[in-house]
């Protein structure tokens, strides 16, 4: 069996008879069992990326924490695999928080985010002894700063600090570049340390920055290290308050077509940790590094099946191959103009001739998934996959024109399992009272 490119799971194989399995599982098996549209995670691929990333951390730099970005995908059952491998979680709000803590997360290797986390995420932080709160601005201050009076402890937090540097990435998902919604202006940091030393109860650990998202230039990540290490001199330096913990976020890409290249996790990790150790020299020692990939862990682990339902060609246009999905279960190409790549499940064998244009059911001009992609001619009722989709596609994902989202399965040693039901269309009903 013959072994796919680096945009697919780790087990995907064409079978003899022509077939693409996952998992050792059948992809047209899986779509005949659960339905389409199907979300598919390889747990081979999950484990190995975890993984990775520890055993690099505790050769090149064995102080790190590696919280899993729950904002790519939160479901129980993937982040109690993840749990299992030891790594943390970066948290975003509280069903983030909640689903961390069903899954059996030991919440205090967490982090909470947000540029506007609201007064019940916070009290819920504090209350079930979140890791860190990152604080975002300094309003967040003195209202973390009367929960933990309330709750009668100090609460520890990161103080998140834009870097000022434009990763090379998509305008949207850039966060480090001076015009953002995110992080403390620079200007801000001696107010910053004044404040933080009339607060107590306010635990101050250390700086969070994060440039940006799908990075496939490793430059931007030393400089992020140059400037954190700076902002923590900063506040020793000005305010006696010392860092033992600094957060460099996450970002590292994945290939999301077959002959696209991304940094290795281990490649990265070394960048970082190169960098780290170097302009450290001893003077800092005992910081914890903390980072927090998400797409790099289960982006590539994940395919989305599709079934083919209209073929309808404009002669001297284009094809158009409508499937039973679209923008409600994969809103990145009509968000970020994402491109991927894209195959007929249970036609591997045969060769692609034409550019086509593969659209969802949506009632939308921009539902599209795939613009010229080559592929086999296909028939109504072939299996289309698109892979790469294990990150950003089901955690936002919407019930757009009322339609429900699809269910999710996780594929081992061949067999597989439901960890997402499909939604019906009573369950959209359900929460609305006429």
């Amino acid at each position: 069996m013959k072994t796919l490119g680096p945009n697919f799971p780790a087990t995907a194989k064409i079978t003899g008879s022509g077939h693409l399995e996952i998992g050792g599982v059948d992809c047209d098996s899986l779509a005949k069992n659960f339905g389409t549209p199907l979300y598919v995670m390889d747990q081979e691929t999950l484990i190995a990326h975890a993984r990775e990333y520890s055993s690099a951390f505790k050769t090149e730099y064995p102080n790190t924490l590696v919280l899993y970005a729950t904002k790519a995908l939160a479901v129980r059952a993937i982040l109690a695999l993840l749990e299992k491998e030891g790594l943390g979680f970066d948290l975003s709000s509280s069903g983030e928080v909640l689903t961390a803590k069903k899954a059996g997360a030991n919440l205090s290797k967490t982090v909470l985010h947000g540029n506007n986390k609201l007064p019940h995420e916070l009290e819920m932080a504090v209350r079930e002894r979140v890791g860190w709160i990152v604080v975002d601005h300094l309003q967040e201050l003195e209202a973390i700063h009367a929960l933990a009076r309330k709750f009668s402890r100090r609460v520890p937090i990161l103080l998140r600090v834009n870097p000022g540097i434009e990763a090379h990435t998509h305008s949207f998902i850039q966060t480090g570049q001076v015009d953002s919604k995110f992080g403390l202006p620079q200007v801000d940091l001696e107010r910053a340390g004044k404040i933080l030393k009339t607060l107590p109860n306010i635990d101050f650990q250390g700086i969070h920055a994060h440039i940006g998202s799908q990075i496939l230039d490793l430059e931007g990540f030393s400089a992020l290290v140059n400037r954190t290490i700076e902002f923590m001199e900063f506040f020793k330096g000005s305010f006696g308050l010392r860092s033992r913990v600094i957060n460099l976020g996450g970002g590292l890409g994945i290939p999301y077509l077959s002959k696209e290249k991304s940094p290795s996790i281990s490649t990265y990790v070394k960048r970082l940790a190169k960098a780290l150790k170097k302009r450290l020299r001893g003077r800092l020692l005992g910081i914890q590094l903390q980072v927090e990939p998400g797409r790099s862990i289960v982006g590539t682990a994940g395919v989305s099946l599709y079934r083919v339902g209209v073929v309808k060609r404009v002669p001297g246009f284009r094809t158009y191959v409508s499937v039973d999905g679209g923008m409600a279960d994969n809103p990145r190409p009509i968000l970020y103009d994402a491109k991927y790549h894209a195959v007929l499940a249970n036609r591997m064998n045969d060769r692609g001739k034409n550019k086509l244009t593969v659209v969802g059911r949506y009632c939308e001009s921009g539902d599209y998934l795939l613009k010229d992609v080559i592929l086999p001619d296909p028939d109504v009722g072939d299996l289309l996959v698109v892979p790469g989709t294990g990150a950003y596609t089901y955690s936002m994902a919407s019930n757009y024109n009322r339609v429900p989202r699809p269910a999710m399965v996780m594929v081992s040693k061949g067999k597989a399992r439901l960890i997402v039901k499909r939604e019906t269309d009573e369950d959209l009903q359900r929460l609305d009272l006429g």
